[in-house]
């Protein structure tokens, strides 16, 4: 084994990776903008519990305008949604 950084580094050949498999590992490593080599460390660490999946939470909702609005803002929502809250009873027969 080769020693980098006073570790050893061990060389493994993987036999019988199919097309699929081959193919799959390629997009994986364009999507995350590395090596095949680095994608597929990336996941054995991770299966083998060796390295802590990170979960990066994106929020597509409107949290971030919570606390924002005033008085004004609030008034002014009210006055705009006023006409959702009538109820056309012509519907509902």
């Amino acid at each position: 084994m080769k020693k980098e950084g006073g570790v050893d580094m061990g060389v493994m050949t993987i036999r019988g990776l199919d097309d699929m498999t081959i193919k799959a590992l390629r997009e994986k490593a364009k999507r995350e903008g590395t090596s095949i080599n680095a994608a597929l460390l990336k996941m054995l660490r991770k299966e083998l519990g060796i390295e802590k999946k990170r979960h990066t939470v994106v929020y597509n909702d409107l949290d971030h305008l919570a606390g924002t609005w005033g008085k004004k803002d609030y008034a002014e929502f009210q006055k705009n949604v006023k006409d959702f809250e009538k109820i056309d009873e012509n519907m509902w027969k």
